[in-house]
């Protein structure tokens, strides 16, 4: 498996931390679209650092068109000679609509042709193929030369990883990207029953395999050397189940483990704000199958047991982790 770590997003800050995890031995440096951009710090990271691999967990893609996130896509990798890994999501409907003020139509549906526009505008521009894309959201038909980017190489085409839980979403990044971003409101039993098969799926309509595709899961995780860290630990990683444990589109996971009714009890107490309500809902036995909890040592040997075979790309860190402890626990990991 290769691991990332999430880092900060300030474009201020987050040189010296990339220059860290490089050192460190991480294969790459998460960050995600919040509060800021994450072109812009990515950009810091990608002078600063010379071989750790820059991972965007997510952009949002429906906040932008297909040429932009391309170009953004493509200015990036060529400054980080090829290390950047486009990590995109859809994002929700409120968010696109009343935040981003763009449309929303079938989300997957509209995915599916985003990736495809992406692609045919990479092979104008780097197989030298006529843009000539006609979908039902994106049209994509004009590329004159004073508007390609000049330093053109196949090395800059970014891989693609498309975020995505429920079965449709996941059947497209089998049918259009080079690997699945899982959340991590999910279990390894949900990987293997539901979101395996959704996208080999996908997979079989371009004649591939899982061989040639990237798993990316990085389960939730409670770590600690002492009851004192441990306990804060769980208790931090069971109010985050309870908060995504109310959103809709996630109920498959509880649902094939028996769990459906705990949303329904989580929605209600989550519309009052009565979040330690929701919290005492996350027995054991939903905390243990969802995330994994013990010492750094323990989790990545259940890490391991979980997920060898199967997840091609994972993300792990923790504050309480030391220093001199983490690059075996890494060299555990990746091998």
């Amino acid at each position: 498996m290769k691991v990332d770590v999430s880092v900060t997003n300030d474009p201020l800050r987050i040189g010296d931390a990339a220059q860290t995890m490089e050192r460190t031995g991480y294969d790459g440096i998460r960050v995600s679209e919040t509060n800021r951009d994450p072109f812009v710090p990515l950009t810091v990271a990608a002078i600063e650092t010379s071989t750790i691999q820059l991972v965007t967990s997510v952009v949002v893609a429906f906040a932008r068109n297909p040429m932009s996130l391309a170009l953004q896509a493509h200015e990036l990798n060529r400054l980080a000679n090829g290390r950047l890994i486009l990590g995109i999501g859809s994002q929700v409907k409120p968010h696109i609509e009343r935040r981003f003020s763009m449309p929303w139509h079938k989300p997957a549906r509209q995915m599916r042709e985003f990736i495809n526009a992406m692609n045919a505008i990479f092979e104008c521009w780097y197989e030298g193929k006529h843009l000539d894309f006609r979908g039902e959201y994106y049209q994509h038909t004009l590329m004159p030369s004073t508007f390609t980017p000049p330093d053109i190489e196949p090395a800059f085409k970014p891989e693609i990883l498309l975020s995505a839980t429920g079965p449709l979403m996941t059947k497209v990044a089998g049918e259009v990207a080079d690997g699945l971003i899982t959340h991590p409101f999910s279990t390894a039993r949900y990987l293997k029953e539901v979101t395996l098969p959704a996208v080999e799926e996908g997979l079989i309509k371009r004649h591939k395999s899982l061989d040639s595709f990237q798993i990316d899961y990085a389960p939730m995780l409670a770590m600690g050397h002492t009851d004192e860290e441990l306990e804060h630990a769980v208790a931090v990683i069971k109010d985050r189940i309870a908060f995504y444990g109310c959103t809709v589109a996630y109920r498959p996971v509880l649902e094939l483990h028996g769990w459906g009714a705990l949303q329904d009890e989580l929605i209600p107490l989550n519309r009052a704000h009565r979040r330690d309500e929701m919290v005492a809902l996350i027995d054991d036995e939903v905390l243990n199958t969802i995330a994994i909890v013990g010492s750094p040592g323990k989790v990545v040997t259940e890490m391991k047991r979980r997920f060898a075979g199967v997840v091609k790309r994972t993300g792990f860190g923790s504050p309480v982790i030391e220093r001199d402890e983490l690059p075996e626990l890494l060299s555990v990991l990746k091998n």
